[in-house]
């Protein structure tokens, strides 16, 4: 069963004042997407998740990460919570599932000011990298190959990419990559390579 994947992010300074710059330290470790470059479409939530955003603005082509922080810091507060949407390119099966291509996968950056969502930055991350489920990463719904294994490999590898870079690059002092299940994506894909040897 497919489980949503994040990286959690916190930094030691994350005053209003630094909070797009230590966004902008993880947007930059981030390769986007050849077909879909930048962010692609930039969304401000006021004091919670179920409250109306007051800004969305989708931009195409995309924008710099530098254009879409600029317009988002427009309406900088400590209650608010900024989501910036971007594509990489992951593997995936077209047609009869015996092609495989690079496909335009989206994810997102959520930045929590301090009081947003009762203070939910304190449990998930001043910054937060959300790849959506993990299916690219492990396509448990197919029958294991060395095509399927080399994919799903490649695509992990652009993963533990991406977290290394931003572990030595972000300036933050503490990272979490996890899934909604009580399983994580590493016991995962142990459990599902080991299937076939």
């Amino acid at each position: 069963m497919a489980d949503s994947l994040f990286l959690n992010l916190w930094f030691s300074d994350f005053e209003l004042d630094e909070m797009f710059k230590s966004a902008l330290t993880v947007m930059r470790q981030f390769q986007f997407s050849s077909a879909l470059p930048g962010i692609t479409n930039v969304a401000v939530h006021p004091v919670s998740w179920i409250e109306a955003t007051i800004l969305e603005q989708r931009f195409h082509p995309g924008a710099s990460p530098e254009e879409a922080v600029a317009i988002a810091a427009g309406l900088l507060h400590e209650d608010y919570a900024y989501v910036f949407e971007a594509h990489w390119d992951l593997w995936a099966p077209v047609g009869g599932r015996e092609d495989w291509t690079p496909q335009p996968t989206m994810i997102k950056f959520i930045v929590r000011g301090e009081e947003f969502e009762e203070r939910e930055s304190e449990s998930q991350g001043d910054v937060q990298v959300d790849f959506g489920v993990d299916t690219p990463f492990l396509h448990e719904e197919m029958q294991l190959s060395s095509e399927v294994e080399s994919r799903v490999r490649a695509n992990v590898q652009k993963l533990v990419e991406f977290t290394t870079q931003v572990e030595k690059n972000s300036g933050s002092r503490a990272r979490l990559l996890w899934s909604e299940s009580e399983e994580t994506l590493v016991q995962k894909l142990v459990s599902r390579l080991q299937r076939v040897q």
